[in-house]
């Protein structure tokens, strides 16, 4: 496995592989890896012939400077996960390598209708920046298939949209979410839980299974109104727990009138915000 920190570097490697023929899989990451990553790892490797995952903390996806300042960096702990799952490349780029002073890395694109609801009036100029990121890496990578998980199922659905509309040819893989035996959605942000908040974070997991239950059997808006009042333990605070279409990511009212419903939550337990979701129905 190779570290390698600038874009001529990655550049030029991964140029030969494309002449050998070698197909090129990419998981972005911000670091801090964990269970879920390597299952994008491992996906990646049974599709492709090299598989390089970047690791950069973005600050353009972060509208709370205090939350990027606490994100956790661990490169050498990230690399040797890394290694131990056969990953070909790791590319840790400075600020400057994925930004360079001077050079215009704004992506016209009209993102204003996947980002009215649930993420994007808690976080604003978050999807913005995840697009930001997202099209400059692809543009130094150039890979033939990009893996997102779907534990973010707003910023793969607008990843999604971004390639779609910018004719891109990388092919967006969706890999499910990994959960702890409790039903925790693996994250990043997880070590930062106290153990109060620990014990009691399972409880987001049971309300989105609670939701799939009660699709179809109570109105929308009553699960919804439930799954609220679930969340809010002593020391969580709910923000979100919406019912949604999930191409538009538009709130629904009736189901029926659905094929694709995703139910997504986001919630503080004390300094640290979880986000989870579960498909509901995805039919035909």
């Amino acid at each position: 496995m190779r570290i390698i920190k600038t874009v001529k570097t990655l550049k030029k490697h991964l140029d030969i592989s494309r002449n050998e023929g070698l197909t090129i899989g990419f998981i972005p990451t911000m670091g801090a890896l964990h269970e879920g990553h390597m299952s994008l790892i491992d996906k990646s490797k049974s599709q492709n012939k090299i598989t390089v995952v970047s690791v950069f903390v973005n600050p353009t996806q972060f509208n709370d400077k205090s939350d990027l300042d606490k994100y956790p960096r661990t490169l050498e702990n990230d690399a040797a996960m890394l290694k131990a799952r056969g990953c070909d490349i790791v590319f840790a780029p400075s600020n400057k390598q994925i930004y360079p002073t001077g050079e215009d890395m704004d992506v016209t694109l009209d993102i204003t209708s996947l980002t009215r609801n649930m993420e994007g009036p808690n976080r604003p100029g978050h999807f913005e920046g995840v697009v930001q990121v997202v099209h400059r890496l692809l543009s130094i990578v150039g890979p033939n298939k990009l893996y997102m998980g779907q534990k973010d199922f707003q910023q793969f659905s607008i990843i999604a949209y971004m390639l779609k509309k910018l004719k891109m040819k990388t092919k967006l893989v969706v890999c499910p979410i990994i959960r702890e035996e409790d039903g925790l959605a693996m994250s990043s942000r997880n070590v930062r839980l106290t153990k109060s908040s620990r014990s009691k974070a399972p409880i987001v997991h049971q309300t989105l299974v609670y939701a799939k239950e009660k699709l179809g059997k109570i109105k929308v808006s009553t699960i919804e109104k439930n799954a609220l009042a679930k969340l809010s333990e002593p020391g969580f605070k709910p923000e979100y727990f919406k019912i949604v279409d999930g191409i538009t990511m538009e709130p629904i009212k009736d189901h029926t009138d659905h094929k694709y419903i995703v139910a997504c939550v986001a919630l503080w337990a004390k300094d640290v915000r979880l986000i989870d979701n579960m498909i509901l129905r995805k039919g035909k």
